[in-house]
């Protein structure tokens, strides 16, 4: 297989994908080290195709068919993590990514894609487990994250819950 027809490969595996799809799982699948996939998907995003990281893995970040998404602009402490992130996904909200304004950087975003407790459950063990900050510790909790959901009431809940909790800036 040639580099093109593996990368080509990779992208129609991540097309018929129902879930995030790991550099570990394509480089097994491929027969490849992982290192060699990472460069593939730079390669794939060059030349125009939409792939986003997860924490699970990759996945194609193109239109996703759900037509309500709004921005929430958030402020917290690291222990109240869990309490937001859990409480959107409860209400049927996918947390898309959460982004931060860097005083040297600019606009930093990290692709979540949670959209249940097992996500949110994933996410923060993989924090945890490599001692990783979350973007917000940058900008003293302050962070805006891309909601999505099934209709328009679900993400005014989404609002309506995380001003409760105190943790939605307006």
């Amino acid at each position: 297989m040639t580099p093109q027809q593996r990368r080509n490969a990779i992208r129609t595996l991540l097309e018929e994908a129902d879930s995030p799809v790991s550099a570990t799982a394509l480089a097994g699948r491929m027969m490849v080290s992982r290192q060699v996939i990472v460069g593939d998907i730079a390669l794939l995003r060059a030349a125009g195709t939409p792939v986003a990281a997860t924490p699970r893995g990759y996945v194609l970040s193109g239109p996703a068919g759900v037509p309500f998404q709004i921005q929430v602009v958030c402020r917290h402490t690291a222990g109240q993590m869990a309490g937001e992130l859990n409480t959107l996904v409860d209400l049927g909200c996918t947390v898309e990514d959460v982004s931060v304004d860097h005083p040297v950087y600019g606009q930093l975003t990290g692709q979540l894609r949670l959209s249940c407790r097992g996500d949110v459950a994933f996410f923060l063990e993989k924090t945890r487990s490599s001692a990783a900050k979350p973007l917000s510790a940058l900008t003293q909790g302050l962070h805006t994250h891309t909601l999505r959901a099934e209709d328009s009431a679900t993400l005014e809940n989404a609002r309506d819950a995380l001003r409760a909790m105190n943790i939605l800036q307006e």
